[in-house]
């Protein structure tokens, strides 16, 4: 089923190993009426994924400009993936969803990381309800490993530290269905902008668009947006 859903919206397969060890990994969504979730995640195969598995792709990430991954592999897997795309000069994204706690080895390989609010607390060993506000968790993060931090908050938007210094881009409005892949279609339009050359700004208001989008319909495969319609919400707001 898996493989067909990849071959259904054009993911290539051509690092994929199947395994009679664990099942295909699996989430299961809680949804509220305000359409906020929570997701309890079994790893399923996914936790077979260690750094030799990923150094059998160093073909393919030598031949990447971006190398995007999440935290529902294990983390040296995700570390390996990190280095690896720091070493062929890719411009490395970390995801760390779901929240954890990280080696600071891994975090020196990223060049930009997108926690929300609740995983920038986890980052800096605290609480997810800690008050500390999020711009000076974000303002810490970036000047312990030299990353860009894009911190999504949201309706309330993005928080961005760059090396041009710190500035907000607002959320866009939408009638919110189900806020479940949201984060994945943010950071995915997020990799494609960067690779097509588009600077930091307009990269995270397109990805703002699939985030957005991705809002408005249930479920999370069916709610991803192609990108004729991505496009023309970035141009009905940002021009």
């Amino acid at each position: 089923m898996a493989i067909d859903l990849y071959r259904a919206e054009g993911v290539h397969t051509d690092w994929l190993k199947q395994t009679q060890k664990a099942a295909t990994g699996v989430g299961f969504i809680i949804l509220n009426q305000a359409g906020r979730n929570g997701i309890i995640l079994d790893m399923g195969a996914n936790k077979l994924m260690d750094s030799a598995f990923v150094r059998q792709a160093e073909e393919q990430i030598a031949a990447s400009d971006v190398v995007l991954t999440v935290l529902e592999i294990p983390i040296a897997a995700a570390a390996e993936g990190m280095a690896l795309g720091r070493k062929h000069r890719a411009k490395t994204i970390l995801n760390p969803a779901p929240a954890a706690p990280l080696p600071d080895d891994l975090l020196r390989n990223v060049d930009l990381i997108t926690p929300n609010e609740t995983e920038l607390r986890i980052l800096m060993g605290l609480q997810p309800d800690d008050p500390t506000p999020t711009s000076v968790l974000a303002r810490e993060l970036r000047r312990r490993f030299g990353c860009i931090v894009i911190a999504t908050r949201g309706e309330d938007g993005l928080l961005i530290l760059d090396d041009t210094g710190e500035y907000e881009i607002a959320a866009i409005p939408v009638e919110v269905t189900d806020t479940t892949g949201a984060g994945d279609a943010f950071n995915a339009a997020l990799a494609v902008a960067l690779a097509e050359s588009k600077d930091l700004r307009s990269a995270a208001q397109f990805a703002c668009c699939a985030g957005a989008l991705a809002c408005t319909r249930l479920g999370v495969i069916p709610a991803l947006a192609q990108r004729d319609a991505v496009d023309a919400l970035y141009h009905k707001h940002f021009g």
